[in-house]
């Protein structure tokens, strides 16, 4: 008997036991969550965008005249001196072609000139002449004027015709320099591209362009030799640590910032971010074309770098940085993570675990970055939420923190 109880004790035991069990496994189990904090400390809101460096004054130099530029004797990155380092030398450009037409005129100007010529001669000839008999006629005219044969006004009018005469050689002679002057010019006006000589390159018949300022070259926009127009960009160059920050901001994004504004210079390729501060926002924006091919309005931004030029690093023209711009700041703002955050009836909450229970708790949030946001009103110190929620938190889930894993 007493075996036969023991028997049914233990299997009643069992049974229980896998009842228990059983009623166990079909317990709802708690969720495992990750949680967070909230607490007061500094919040920072930044606006972020790619930007590029630039030099703030560039001088473009170009060409004083026509003619044709040699092939640049700087190269990009050199030092140049005001006024002393050379940069561009300029020759006179080659005629250009005549036609069948052009040229018969050209020629016939010349064969023109050349009969003036001598027409002129003949009419030196002539003058000599005429002076040489005026002279022969002062002299009879002296000779008897001392005999007191001829009157002294025939005497005067001999002197007179030899002043005349005189004047009219040295006008032919002025005539006959001009003409041939004429005859050089209609010869010139013939002289096409396949009659240019080599030309002296002395300095004498070229213009030499010298730096306007000192610092670098930044650009060559005529290397090779070509024919240039003046005005025509032939390199620029600037100061490469007189450096600024452009960075075009979406029109929504600019309206936040303020000139003064804090901000820091990242990911240009150092260890530490540098410091600047904005200088302007331009009042006008612009049409942008995005990635996706979506328009943007976008307003360009400069900003200073603070720090000082001789500290520089050895960043350069139109170099890539990302921009961080301060637009708000607070030393002791309440804050929740932005992983914690959902919306909620069309607003913003958060599951706060209250003795082991998620509960939904609507929030007001103010300013807010990437990782965090101010809680205006809803939450206090100390509360515990839970950051990244599934869809296995719902309202009165029961959960339970995850345990972390220490690193050995």
């Amino acid at each position: 008997m007493n075996a036969t109880w023991t028997k049914r004790l233990i299997g009643g035991a069992i049974a229980l036991s896998v009842l228990g069990m059983f009623a166990y496994a079909l317990m709802p189990q708690p969720v495992l969550v990750d949680t967070a904090v909230i607490g007061k400390g500094p919040l920072t809101v930044t606006v972020d965008e790619e930007g590029e460096t630039r030099i703030r004054e560039i001088y473009v130099v170009s060409a004083p005249i026509d003619g044709k530029v040699l092939r640049s004797p700087r190269e990009i990155g050199d030092e140049v001196e005001k006024d002393k380092t050379l940069l561009a030398i300029i020759e006179p450009g080659d005629p250009s072609f005549l036609d069948v037409r052009a040229r018969r005129e050209l020629e016939a100007s010349v064969a023109a000139a050349a009969a003036a010529i001598r027409r002129t001669q003949t009419e030196i000839i002539r003058a000599e002449s005429e002076l040489k008999f005026a002279q022969s006629d002062l002299k009879r005219a002296e000779s008897l004027a001392e005999r007191g044969t001829v009157s002294q006004r025939t005497l005067e009018k001999a002197r007179l015709d030899v002043d005349v005469r005189k004047s009219a050689l040295e006008e032919a002679h002025a005539n006959l320099e001009l003409r041939k002057q004429e005859h050089e010019s209609a010869k010139a006006r013939l002289i096409g591209p396949e009659h240019t000589a080599q030309q002296v390159r002395d300095g004498s018949c070229c213009v030499e362009v010298r730096a306007p300022v000192s610092g670098r070259v930044l650009e060559i926009d005529k290397e090779s030799e070509q024919v240039v127009k003046a005005g025509e960009p032939l390199l620029r160059i600037g100061d490469e640590k007189d450096l600024e920050i452009v960075v075009d901001l979406l029109s929504t994004d600019a309206i936040k910032v303020r000139e003064g504004a804090d901000a820091v210079i990242e990911g240009w390729g150092g260890l530490v971010a540098l410091p600047a501060r904005v200088r302007r926002v331009d009042p006008a924006g612009f049409t942008k074309v995005s990635a996706l091919g979506i328009e943007e309005q976008r307003v360009n931004t400069i900003l200073d770098l603070t720090i000082p030029r001789e500290k520089l690093p050895g960043l350069g023209h139109d170099f890539r940085v990302f921009v961080r711009i301060t637009v708000w700041e607070s030393d002791d703002a309440l804050k929740v993570p932005l992983s914690a955050l959902f919306r909620h009836a069309q607003d913003w909450a958060v599951f706060e675990v209250r003795d082991g229970i998620a509960k939904i708790t609507p929030v007001k949030i103010g300013q807010r970055n990437t990782r965090e946001a101010q809680v205006v009103e809803g939450l206090q110190p100390g509360a515990q939420v839970i950051l990244h929620p599934s869809d296995r938190v719902e309202d009165g889930t029961k959960v339970e923190e995850r345990a972390t894993a220490k690193p050995s």
